[in-house]
């Protein structure tokens, strides 16, 4: 019991002057403007991915796409990998956590021996048979003086948080790459509907230059243009078709089935363009999971350094065996009682620079971590203002596209009801069509050049911005497993 105590009081001792070589953290600068410059109120601040991002698809009002998207989370393979990966992670939290605790074992053995009749130093009354019985409870504890435990189990969980941020990184590209799958395939829908009309379209302007020709009102050349138009739109459809084949498979397997047995009935649905509120909350760029990944990696190795600087230092570990020992099956006999108790100091001498190399790694680490951060920052900043301006500079384009799509329908009409009059060649009713069917495609495709910006806006913003953002900083957990995201 004397020895017990002392032990608590070496123990205690050793507690109190305690201290974490670590430096100490703050997560790193990077120098930005106030506010967006495409984006008007649209302002900058500082990771917080713990805010709820909500279901931002909605914001498109289509029932196919709102059916679609929940479906990732149930099925898609990708981010069951990453969920795997978090969980590794945790585990490994709990590894390290393990280093505050003692570390017991349970020991026995029961063995028969016979020794050698001409063993070196052997005294004549030494039995030649003998057992050797024990029973025994080892326990170590390392006296975490320099915080080299606690270094490490802070680094680990600043790695888990960073795996969990990766985690909702890898939910939200899926999220946002279906959609953006989902846009084209419904463009093509819209496109395909658009090549079927005007298939029928031409098929009646081969009919009447059919009719013209036979009524010798007409060249030979006529029919022969009418149908390479009509050709021509037929070829369309089938291209339209084959790129609506393989968006489909994409969302396939997306949602985490076979592709030959999904698909997704054709039908030209308008998708609607999110709007954006004039005024948008300047936490919504905090929420970017692949920043607070980096960040927190950063904070990982930032601890790592105070785990390679511990190791110039002595550890200091408490040691005890208690158990019994008999050359018989006596081994509950108090008289056969045996146990060690004392400290153990491990002090490095020579390594040949090997701790000075790991402290300069750790160190290599985090420099590289802290440009990595800030460069995702930037890199942040500059797909917002991607996102922005290409909503800006593509809602203007729309308007003149618009204009053009009027004005080629008007000369289509025009050039058909001179054909029909004999006031002009089936040339200008041919480079009408052209023009025509270029200008609705051209309307068509930038609609979904729309969409699938506004997709990357919710992307760039770590997702949607109507989600509420009213809710207290929520700090990053450094050593307690149950702070970190379930």
């Amino acid at each position: 019991m004397k020895l017990l105590f002392r032990a608590g009081i070496f123990i205690s001792a050793f507690s109190l002057c305690a201290c974490d070589l670590a430096p100490t953290y703050a997560p790193p600068n990077v120098d930005l403007p106030p506010k967006f410059k495409e984006g008007g109120m649209w302002n900058l601040a500082n990771p917080s991915d713990s805010l709820p991002r909500g279901s931002w698809w909605n914001e498109f009002h289509d029932k196919t796409l709102n059916a679609l998207e929940p479906q990732i989370e149930e099925a898609n393979q990708t981010l069951a990998n990453a969920l795997a990966n978090y969980e590794q992670a945790r585990t490994i939290v709990e590894q390290a956590e393990s280093g505050l605790y003692p570390y017991l074992e349970q020991d026995s053995s029961l063995s028969t021996n016979r020794q050698s009749d001409h063993r070196p130093l052997r005294s004549a009354n030494q039995p030649s048979h003998y057992g050797a019985n024990t029973l025994d409870v080892q326990a170590s504890y390392e006296v975490d003086i320099w915080g080299r435990v606690r270094d490490t189990i802070a680094a680990s969980a600043a790695e888990a948080q960073a795996d969990a941020a990766i985690l909702e990184n890898v939910r939200l590209s899926l999220h946002a790459e279906l959609a953006r799958v989902y846009i084209g395939l419904r463009s093509l829908d819209r496109e395909g509907q658009l090549l079927s009309d005007t298939v029928k379209t031409y098929s009646d302007a081969l009919t009447l230059t059919q009719n013209r020709l036979a009524g010798k009102i007409a060249p030979p050349i006529d029919v022969a243009r009418a149908q390479s138009q009509l050709a021509t739109a037929q070829a369309l459809v089938a291209d339209t078709s084959a790129r609506r084949a393989i968006l489909e498979h994409a969302i396939a397997t997306l949602v985490g089935k076979p592709a030959s047995s999904f698909s997704i009935p054709a039908a030209p649905v308008i998708i609607a363009l999110p709007q954006r509120p004039p005024a948008v909350p300047s936490t919504l760029l905090e929420r970017r999971p692949d920043i607070a990944a980096a960040e927190r990696g950063v904070a990982a190795a930032n601890e790592r350094i105070g785990v390679a600087r511990a190791a110039f230092y002595p550890r200091f570990l408490l040691n005890l065996t208690a158990g019994t020992q008999d050359t018989e099956l006596r081994l509950f006999d108090l008289k056969n009682a045996l146990f060690s108790v004392g400290p153990s100091v491990s002090l490095p001498i020579f390594d040949g620079g090997l701790r000075t190399a790991q402290l300069a790694a750790a160190t290599a680490v985090r420099d590289a971590r802290t440009a990595a951060y800030r460069g995702q920052v930037l890199l942040a900043v500059q797909q917002v203002e991607d996102s922005l301006s290409q909503e800006h500079w593509l809602s203007i384009e729309a308007k003149r596209v618009a204009e053009s799509v009027d004005a080629a329908k008007k000369v289509l009409d025009y050039s058909l009801t001179l054909y029909r009059d004999g006031a002009t060649t089936y040339l200008d009713v041919v480079t009408a069509q052209t023009t025509a069917l270029d200008a609705e495609r051209t309307a068509l495709q930038l609609r979904t050049r729309r969409l699938e910006s506004s997709v990357a806006l919710f992307l760039a913003l770590g997702g949607g911005w109507t989600a509420p953002v009213h809710m207290a900083e929520v700090s990053p957990p450094l050593s307690t497993l149950d702070l970190l995201p379930h």
